[in-house]
């Protein structure tokens, strides 16, 4: 047995239920958060420029912005359905570790609550580790097999 299935054996083991229903909530938000930039173009494209990364072209600005828009709402309805939820939640992890440093600069509706970044993050985190847990769409698909 490799070490990822012994981590992802421990992880289903160790998931209580309430953090199904944790999971849920944290994948809708990430997935309005990500309508929320798609909708607010201009914003996530003046939050990435305001990084003030030098080597930042307008091509890469534009990937970043599909970047964090699409892994916002993709992932947070993956997140939200308990499918690939390790991988969603990893994919998530650069986004939200960089609105710590984008929160210090920029105070909108958007993105104006340091203790939701936080929370989110740990969130990530926890689901990156346990998983997607017994209300899933991949548990529900186990048992098919």
């Amino acid at each position: 047995m490799t070490i990822l299935n012994k981590f992802e054996q421990w992880g289903d083991r160790h998931h209580p239920a309430i953090l199904d229903i944790i999971r849920i909530a944290l994948g809708l938000f990430l997935l309005l958060k990500g309508y929320a930039f798609l909708q607010n173009r201009t914003f996530l494209e003046d939050m990435i420029i305001d990084l003030h990364v030098k080597f930042f072209t307008p091509g890469l600005v534009v990937f970043m912005m599909n970047y964090v828009i699409w892994v916002h709402m993709v992932g947070g309805l993956l997140i939200m359905l308990g499918i690939f939820t390790r991988l969603a939640s990893l994919l998530q992890l650069p986004i939200i570790c960089t609105a710590f440093y984008v929160i210090d600069n920029l105070r909108s509706a958007v993105n104006s609550d340091l203790w939701l970044t936080i929370f989110s993050l740990l969130f990530l985190l926890i689901f990156t580790i346990l998983g997607s847990g017994p209300l899933s769409f991949d548990r529900y698909l186990s048992k098919d097999k």
